[in-house]
């Protein structure tokens, strides 16, 4: 079984989508849709943008999710996935993909998701940071014994020895400390302008709530396993409370793609820019094959034996 997974923040670039914008109607439908749901030129923000405004996380969101779904229109009309996930921001283009939700809800609701994050703690109050080398029940210890600095708690669980955690800044740096003292190889802050998927972003979940009120949710047409329980949604019933939850609980990556191979996936597609998530999938399970398609030299790779 094949399954398409969707990168989070951190994998965008300038100029991300371009080729497939140029050569594939489809893909210009995406962009053009954004662009008439969101009121203002993402497209023109994502092919030749400043690089600050696209890092902002109310742009970064819905820039992703255009450009992942884009892709992954493309590349459906020759390949069909069996499920699919994605990481963080990337759930809604997995959402996208099974059918539960249009991707002109979606592109209003990430934008709107990305701002209230922003809003939920000030600039200079929050952090993130890569921890290396550590198991993920070493991670929490580490966490715990720092709690009287502040919050701190691990927010991604990305592949063995790659933990993120998140938190108040003076809190975080205690963590990196006793993470390192506690034998960590590496222990790296992150260039992200919030603590995302901790408790410090609760209230961008409940105002989050309120927009997904007014969103109709599809059926499931294959299943999606989601960043909070790493299980597959039982119900469209589910999955408004699932994402409010994501906002502020941690991403459970890795034991999500475990389970999607549990349930008979062998081959992994990351459909969007970048190449971070089939470097974690390599690092989870090294038998399952696993491709990158970001552009479309990626994609042709793929199509013409790749699989």
């Amino acid at each position: 079984m094949i399954a398409f997974i969707f990168p989070g923040q951190g994998a965008q670039t300038i100029g991300m989508g371009r080729d497939f914008y140029d050569k594939y109607p489809e893909a210009r439908e995406v962009f053009e849709q954004a662009d008439d749901r969101l009121g203002f030129s993402l497209t023109s923000l994502i092919f030749e943008g400043d690089e600050a405004e696209l890092l902002k996380t109310e742009n970064t969101q819905p820039a992703l999710l255009t450009v992942s779904t884009a892709i992954a229109r493309c590349l459906q009309k020759s390949i069909k996935p069996g499920c699919t996930a994605g990481l963080s921001i990337g759930e809604y283009a997995a959402h996208v993909l099974a059918g539960t939700i249009s991707f002109a809800d979606a592109v209003t609701v990430v934008h709107k998701r990305g701002r209230f994050m922003q809003e939920a703690v000030p600039l200079g109050v929050g952090g993130m940071a890569a921890i290396l080398g550590l198991s993920d029940s070493d991670v929490e210890e580490v966490c715990a014994s720092v709690s009287d600095k502040g919050i701190v708690e691990p927010a991604n669980f990305n592949c063995p020895g790659q933990i993120v955690i998140s938190g108040e800044n003076g809190a975080v740096l205690a963590a990196c400390e006793a993470a390192k003292q506690k034998g960590a190889k590496r222990a790296i802050p992150l260039s992200v302008s919030a603590p995302f998927h901790c408790s410090m972003m609760k209230g961008a979940g409940e105002r989050l709530r309120d927009v997904l009120s007014g969103i109709e949710f599809g059926d499931f047409t294959i299943p999606l396993f989601t960043n909070v329980t790493a299980e597959k949604i039982k119900s469209r019933d589910d999955i408004a409370g699932l994402l409010v939850t994501q906002v502020a609980s941690p991403v459970r990556f890795e034991q999500s793609i475990r389970n999607m191979i549990a349930s008979g996936v062998d081959t992994f597609i990351e459909v969007g820019p970048g190449k971070a998530l089939a470097g974690f999938v390599k690092k989870i399970d090294d038998t399952v094959k696993v491709f990158s398609v970001y552009d479309i030299n990626s994609m042709e790779e793929v199509l013409n034996g790749g699989i």
